[in-house]
């Protein structure tokens, strides 16, 4: 399975060629970095990075309301009372959103004028399992990568406030700049994350601030439903969002939008009219 996954060249391949895959990829490192002659004619000086699964099998997993501020916030914006629930919230954005770092965001102003961001951890699964239990979820993730989880608050709203619609727009789901492994990162549960809109800080905060952690939404998207290696689960977003702003200020074409998140790195993002 390792020799597969070097020879498809996917990160699909390699998550799915498990320890074995990972460690031939690690042997290949080291060589590159040691400057094997062997390896001279794969070295790409000036590599242009696409998403890191750029066509997901499956539609990418996300979570709505997990962080009390931002459920705050979007209260405040409706003048409604908005409840945190007693289990996640589920919904999906389908794999023709999928874009990568420096890849332009459409807007779509015949669709929506309210195009806004949410920065997210991203959890990649690695161990395909159905009923996974608290105590064994992290033995199911492969890695971690940023999510921008790009949405149409009008669209949103005029589908009677269910998520998929207005949150599935073709680029609505910029993914990247790079997968780090499991073991690349220690805390996955307290790690800084933002997003920055032509340079001025949006977004800033904290996974730790979850209201549902990572063992917690593993164990219950997994209750009857099997996740499988390449599966992708966004964590949620903190406050900070456009439309929660005063007044609200929605993504517009010539924007530039960066999510950032300690240990991965910054997701760039132009924002341009389709």
């Amino acid at each position: 399975m390792a020799d597969s996954a070097l020879l498809d060249g996917s990160l699909q391949v390699l998550i799915e060629g498990g320890d074995a895959a990972l460690s031939a990829v690690a042997d290949l490192v080291s060589r590159a970095e040691a400057e094997d002659p062997a390896l001279a004619s794969l070295i790409v000086s000036a590599p242009v990075l696409l998403a890191p699964l750029p066509r997901p099998r499956k539609n990418v997993f996300c979570v709505g309301r997990n962080y009390a501020e931002h459920i705050a916030e979007g209260a405040r914006a409706q003048n409604t009372k908005v409840a945190v629930t007693e289990v996640p919230v589920y919904f999906t954005k389908p794999c023709t959103a999928v874009i990568g770092p420096n890849a332009p965001i459409p807007v779509f102003p015949h669709v929506s004028e309210q195009i806004d961001y949410e920065v997210e951890l991203a959890v990649i699964i690695g161990k395909p399992g159905r009923d996974i239990p608290k105590d064994r979820a992290y033995d199911h993730i492969w890695g971690y990568t940023i999510l921008n989880d790009i949405t149409a608050r009008d669209v949103q709203r005029r589908h009677g406030g269910q998520y998929f619609k207005g949150k599935g727009l073709d680029g609505s789901c910029p993914l990247g700049p790079v997968v780090v492994t499991r073991d690349e990162m220690a805390d996955p549960q307290n790690v800084g994350l933002r997003t920055l809109v032509n340079g001025a800080v949006r977004q800033n905060s904290t996974t730790a601030l979850m209201i549902f952690d990572i063992p917690t939404l593993i164990a219950s998207l997994s209750e009857g439903l099997t996740l499988e290696p390449g599966d992708i689960l966004a964590t949620g977003t903190p406050s900070g969002v456009g439309y929660a702003m005063e007044p609200p200020s929605f993504l517009k074409d010539g924007d530039t939008v960066v999510c950032e998140i300690d240990g991965i790195g910054r997701l760039e993002n132009p924002v341009r009219t389709a």
